[in-house]
């Protein structure tokens, strides 16, 4: 398994694979969810939330915000993870600083996995609306504030990691 996930790692780190996911996270972030016609803000981009924020964003997509959000979830929503995984771990597998620290590009693939799980509650919350329990609105909060915790560690490791290599660069540089 681990020979597995490094074989992975290494290929997220390959200069296509950087540029094709850093390009697919921008596409997704920037036109496809914009562009959704749910008429509210995403759950997903929510810190967290509770019962009644919750109602009040399914109040506000109507019939037809809930179902495309029910559609993009377990569809377009999976796709996002796997693009953002493959850069951040690849970005953090290629810029790392030291051989130990290859094991930080598991922080993204940790992500994208609680992302999945969180998409399952939302569009499980999507479905079964007006019939939400407190409970699971509890937990899928639970998962989207997790994500969003893992996502700044993986964010913060990746821009670490860089100015790290630049520094280095620099340094070698102006050595020369």
């Amino acid at each position: 398994m681990k020979e597995f996930v490094r074989s992975y790692f290494e290929f997220a780190a390959g200069n296509r694979s950087l540029l094709i996911s850093f390009a697919g996270v921008l596409l997704m972030v920037l036109w496809v969810f914009p562009s959704l016609p749910i008429g509210g803000e995403m759950i997903d981009l929510k810190q967290s939330y509770d019962l009644a924020a919750i109602q009040l964003s399914m109040h506000q997509y109507g019939t037809h915000g809930r179902a495309v959000y029910a559609l993009a979830s377990p569809t377009l929503d999976t796709l996002f993870p796997l693009l953002y995984v493959t850069f951040f771990a690849g970005l953090l597998y290629r810029f790392r600083p030291n051989e130990r620290l290859w094991l930080a590009a598991f922080i993204p693939l940790v992500a994208g996995v609680w992302d999945l799980c969180e998409n399952a509650q939302i569009t499980a919350m999507l479905l079964q609306y007006p019939e939400i329990s407190v409970r699971q609105v509890a937990l899928a909060s639970f998962f989207t504030s997790t994500k969003h915790v893992l996502s700044a560690l993986y964010e913060v490791a990746a821009v670490s990691f860089l100015l790290i290599y630049a520094a280095r660069r620099f340094s070698e540089t102006t050595k020369s």
